[in-house]
Parts: C-alpha cells; structure tokens; sequence
C-alpha cells in the first residue's frame, strides 16, 4: 500500500465553514433540536455481518499509512492504531482527507476526502459535514485519517454518523474518536486542535456532495 502517493488538497473549506455559520445562526434553534435528539447511539461493539468475510488492513499498513500522512513516528502512531485495534480490529478500509472547523455563534465542521476499500482499486469521494458544540469563535484546518469497519457497501457509507460518548482517545499529538450508525463503526485520526474539536461533534453527516448547512 502506498499511501505516500494519495494527497487530498480541499481549497477553500475554511471560506465555506465560516460563510456557512451565518446560515446556520439562522437556524440554530432546530439545530440544537436535532443534536439533542441524535447523538445517543449504542454501545458495544457492532455486529459482525454474516456474509462472507472482506479483505481487511493490518496493523503494519495502517501505522505505515497514519504515520507518512500525518509526518509522525511510527512509534508514535502504532500507539494510536494499537488502542483502536484493540477496540475494534482491523479495519476494512479508510477515508483519507483533510477538514476545516469553525464557529459563529454554533460550531461547524466541514471535510472532503477519498475513501479506499480494501481490495478495490478505485477511490470514492465523500464530503461530510456537522455541528459541534463548545469550539470557540474562529477557524481551523487539519488532517483526517478515518479507519472504517463493516462496510460492506460503498454507498452505506452516505448517512449520519454519530459519535460514540466516552470514546475519545488522545496520544502522542493524534485523537481519535468513535462514530458509530447502522453496525458501520468510523474512527477519525485527527491531530491537535483538530482532534480537539473534534470529539466536540454531535453526529457527522457523510455525502457525495457538499452540503453547506450540516443538518
């Protein structure tokens, strides 16, 4: 796997994040309505499908991968990817991208990227966007590597996502934290702030296009 080759340069996504908060300032009431209402979601780990079993990633090419894309040791990121193998196993494959965060008056967040399946040979593109809760007035970009699990369809993949409360893990300047909907579980690398904020994240929307109010 050489995932040295694959760079997501998104253009203007912090112009997007922060045109977009005047919008949604307009509609932060249902916002908090909807948020309140979505982002419990069940515990334990999901249910294994009863098809037959896909290829997955190792250890080795995760923290290879993790590691070149964020610029960090790879001692440093075995120790992320270790806890997360631990929790869930081996992935079946994962979005590569990068996200910008925002806040006026209600928090945003906005990312694009690739995702790349185990023994498929193309990429996908996906968009996602949320609110999040308690990211101070401002803006910031960062890198997202997110691990995914028991996809078994490509286009599964389009749905809301929320986060997985207790979840969070912080290491050696990376985070990651669970998402987790219909038994598909994804887990975001970011690095600092944009970790940060991300663990603030009610719930992920996951689309083919970029949608600006994230509802």
């Amino acid at each position: 796997m050489r995932n040295s080759s694959l760079h997501v340069r998104p253009t203007g996504l912090l112009a997007v994040v922060l045109s977009a908060g005047l919008a949604l300032a307009a509609c932060s009431s249902t916002a908090s309505g909807r948020t309140s209402g979505e982002s419990a979601v069940a515990g334990g780990q999901p249910a294994q499908s009863g098809s037959a079993q896909q290829e997955t990633y190792t250890s080795t090419e995760i923290v290879d991968a993790v590691s070149d894309f964020f610029g960090v040791t790879a001692e440093a990121a075995g120790v992320l990817v270790e806890r997360v193998f631990a929790d869930l196993g081996e992935p079946v494959g994962y979005i590569i991208g990068e996200e910008a965060s925002g806040a006026v008056g209600v928090g945003l967040r906005y990312g694009q990227g690739d995702m790349v399946l185990k023994g498929d040979t193309g990429r996908q593109r996906v968009y996602w966007q949320g609110p999040s809760i308690g990211f101070d007035a401002g803006g910031n970009a960062s890198k997202v590597f997110t691990l995914i699990y028991n996809l078994d369809d490509a286009n599964r993949i389009y749905q809301r996502f929320p986060g997985v409360e207790g979840s969070a893990y912080f290491v050696a300047g990376l985070g990651v934290n669970y998402q987790r909907a219909d038994y598909i579980t994804l887990a975001p690398i970011r690095s600092g702030v944009g970790f940060r904020a991300g663990a603030n994240v009610g719930y992920l929307a996951y689309s083919r296009r970029r949608n600006i109010l994230p509802f």
